[in-house]
């Protein structure tokens, strides 16, 4: 929520009170794992919807989708978010594995058959800077740079899903690409005062590792400004 306030501040938009947010986290008591889950990820629910409400309202009016959906969505700025999440999920996952961690058992994701909840949990430190590139390249283009799909989305049933067309996908692809090779304004673990943003990931997953191993006392994640 932090980054995303960033994002929100960077386009005059209404970022959320973090003192606020932060009191009403400190308050939830944990007595049970899930429910302590349910309350928490409510909490980042009802900021995330007001959240994209703002960081859509940026974009095209004829590109608009009144709400984000994540899975099987049908419009096409929603698969080009779900898109960029999952190469950015990607990248989250190689420095979980590089770290040497579970990427299975996570902490405010729950766990699930196939779904590596602690890279879910990370991975959340960057969204907000997928999302400001998301809205440049989005604001850059029409709708004849989306096509139309039919897919099966149940056993009985076809849909017409909207996607990204060939060379729009292969540019996003490139342009995210560059993104993380970008450098950011982090000081390194060891030199440096600068480094690329893949590098500030691959680094963070290092931290959180040595805080699960009880090799440092803190682990305060560095989040990078846009």
């Amino acid at each position: 929520m932090k980054g995303q306030n960033i994002l929100l501040e960077k386009y005059d938009l209404q970022a959320c009170n973090e003192d606020y947010i932060q009191s009403k986290i400190e308050s939830l008591k944990l007595s049970n794992l899930d429910v302590f889950r349910k309350k928490l990820t409510g909490i980042e629910g009802k900021f995330t919807e007001k959240y994209f409400n703002q960081i859509f309202g940026l974009l095209p009016e004829k590109l608009r989708s009144q709400k984000r959906k994540k899975f099987k969505a049908y419009d096409g700025v929603n698969n080009a978010f779900n898109l960029a999440y999952t190469l950015l999920k990607w990248r989250a996952y190689r420095a979980i594995l590089g770290a040497k961690l579970e990427p299975y058992l996570g902490f405010i994701h729950s766990e699930q058959f196939g779904k590596p909840s602690l890279v879910c949990d990370f991975m959340e430190l960057y969204r907000y800077l997928i999302d400001d590139f998301l809205v440049e390249f989005l604001g850059a283009i029409g709708e004849r740079d989306f096509i139309m799909k039919d897919e099966r989305t149940t056993r009985k049933r076809r849909d017409k899903r909207e996607y990204l067309n060939n060379s729009k996908t292969g540019e996003l692809v490139k342009g995210l690409d560059e993104l993380f090779g970008k450098r950011v304004d982090v000081p390194r673990i060891k030199h440096g005062f600068r480094q690329t943003l893949e590098t500030l990931i691959n680094e963070e997953a290092l931290l959180l590792a040595k805080y699960l191993r009880n090799e440092i006392k803190l682990w305060i994640p560095r989040i990078a400004q846009i």
